[in-house]
């Protein structure tokens, strides 16, 4: 997706707002809209990418990313494949957390980590973020306590086969 188009018609609304108070505003919105360009391309991938998330959440089973290139964002809707192996069973992603608001995060992880987490997401058919909000979740469930020990008790009887 190209957001040049979007990025012009801020420039355009910016100029047409600052030419009636004269020359000097007008040149003065120019040069705001080139120091402000990156910004305003970076805030229009964000609210891609929020986008994004919240339409995922919304579809049962496949996902929506956005992935740059360059200065262009794509949207890519991807659709989990069954695996061609018996999977080993996932544990159920543990009960949503209450609140439903969401904070962005920024994550710095070894490569290696980070391509573990990509391919262990793949085999799942689901996006590295929601692995890794299942995977915080369920590192974050509260363990059951284990079991008290029996040990040095003494214990009679028999037993018949």
């Amino acid at each position: 997706m190209d957001l040049s188009p979007y990025l012009e018609s801020l420039r355009r609304d910016l100029a047409a707002a600052a030419a009636p108070a004269g020359d000097d505003v007008a040149r003065t919105a120019e040069l705001l809209t080139l120091a402000l360009d990156a910004s305003a391309r970076l805030c229009l991938i964000e609210v891609l990418a929020d986008a994004s998330a919240e339409i995922t959440t919304k579809l049962d089973g496949p996902t929506v990313e956005v992935r740059i290139r360059g200065r262009e964002a794509d949207l890519v809707v991807s659709t989990p494949v069954a695996p061609a192996y018996e999977a080993a069973p996932v544990a159920p992603a543990p009960p949503p957390i209450e609140g439903g608001d969401q904070a962005r995060l920024t994550l710095r992880l070894p490569e290696q980590l980070k391509e573990a987490a990509e391919r262990a997401a793949s085999a799942e058919g689901i996006s590295v973020n929601a692995w890794l909000v299942r995977a915080t979740a369920n590192a974050l469930r509260p363990v059951a306590p284990p079991p008290t020990s029996h040990l040095g008790r003494r214990v009679t009887g028999y037993a018949q086969a």
